[in-house]
């Protein structure tokens, strides 16, 4: 086994402190990364509190990983030492499947084993990417086409970059659609810049006035201020679809009241209070959709990298030392991060 420093919650309560976690030798195949960056992601808050209630302890977070490959097994054949490499949510699944059989390993149907907190129907603990490195089986290991002063910014494309592009991509956000993205932060502004890159015309809705040049900025063609009665009012039935983005339990109807007939609006945000229950008419009338969408399976994940990769395309960051993730947190509970946390894993000693 490969002793590997750490940053851990110990209880619901507890900071994130030092700890050491054992990763296994490297098996036929299997690829060892060390850990360059690690983005920060609201779920390693909601597992490290244990909001959802499914955690297990010791919790070490981080699904947003970025490294340097260091050892490969005998059987890996799309990896050799030196190259980068991203670990995203999913370090393994089932395997035989539909969803996997599909390349949708996130929906897999006996539950994919996530990078932190183990696997989704139970089962042995896993550590994540707040450590100095990490072992993975190939099929889940991703390639790194960007170029490396640009890695920390890849991090958070891991689960921010893949949450919003899938369900951008599943209803054809593109040119001629109108495309609306609800909240700015670290997922909202990547859903900002992936549906422009995709030719959709973006509008952003915000509750803060103070955000409408940067999300102009980020790609939104028009910005409305979701809290303005008489804005909301005049994208009424336009929208092809919504991705909403936002974490917090919040009334539903006021967006699905801008969707056109056959509009839908998806759900990514994931609330540690439930939503109020929509008005069924608001759907049945226009026979709308309320969805959801879950990260992406690896084969999104490695299409939604590279055509990062091709339009120059990164999350916009914050750098911070792995000792700052306490306050990371709090932060990021105010929403006062432009607009995602990565950590330099470099200061883990």
């Amino acid at each position: 086994m490969i002793k590997t420093k750490a940053y851990a919650a110990q209880t619901a309560r507890s900071p994130l402190a030092p700890y050491e976690v054992l990763r296994r030798e490297p098996g036929p195949d299997d690829v060892q990364i060390d850990i360059l960056f690690c983005g920060v992601c609201h779920s390693d808050l909601h597992t490290a509190r244990n909001e959802w209630k499914n955690t297990l302890y010791p919790a070490v977070p981080g699904h947003e990983i970025v490294g340097r490959v260091v050892a490969v097994g005998k059987d890996v054949k799309n990896f050799q030492v030196g190259d980068f490499a991203g670990v995203g949510c999913m370090v393994d699944s089932c395997g035989h499947c539909p969803s996997c059989d599909e390349g949708e390993e996130q929906y897999c149907d006996n539950g994919f084993t996530g990078t932190y907190n183990g696997p989704v129907f139970g089962g042995e603990n896993t550590y994540g990417g707040y450590s100095q490195s990490v072992v993975v089986k190939e099929s889940f290991v991703l390639k790194i086409q960007h170029d490396e002063k640009d890695l920390a910014s890849v991090a958070p494309l891991l689960c921010a970059g893949i949450t919003t592009y899938s369900p951008l991509r599943h209803w054809g956000a593109g040119p001629g659609k109108k495309v609306g993205i609800v909240g700015l932060g670290g997922l909202g502004h990547m859903g900002v810049k992936l549906a422009h890159a995709m030719g959709a015309h973006v509008v952003l809705f915000t509750t803060s006035p103070g955000k409408v040049e940067d999300g102009k900025r980020l790609g939104a063609d028009e910005v409305c201020i979701s809290k303005d009665d008489a804005q909301m009012a005049s994208h009424a039935s336009s929208f092809d679809f919504i991705l909403n983005t936002v974490a917090a339990s919040h009334n539903l109807d006021a967006f699905l009241n801008l969707l056109k007939r056959d509009g839908t609006m998806t759900l990514v945000g994931a609330p540690a209070e439930p939503h109020p229950s929509p008005e069924v008419f608001n759907l049945i009338f226009k026979r709308r959709q309320l969805a959801g969408s879950l990260i992406g399976g690896i084969r999104e994940t490695q299409e939604m990298l590279d055509f990062c990769a091709q339009r120059g395309i990164g999350s916009d960051i914050e750098m911070i030392p792995m000792d700052y993730i306490n306050t990371a947190y709090e932060r990021m509970l105010k929403s006062d991060v432009k607009y995602r946390f990565v950590i330099d894993m470099a200061t883990l000693k």
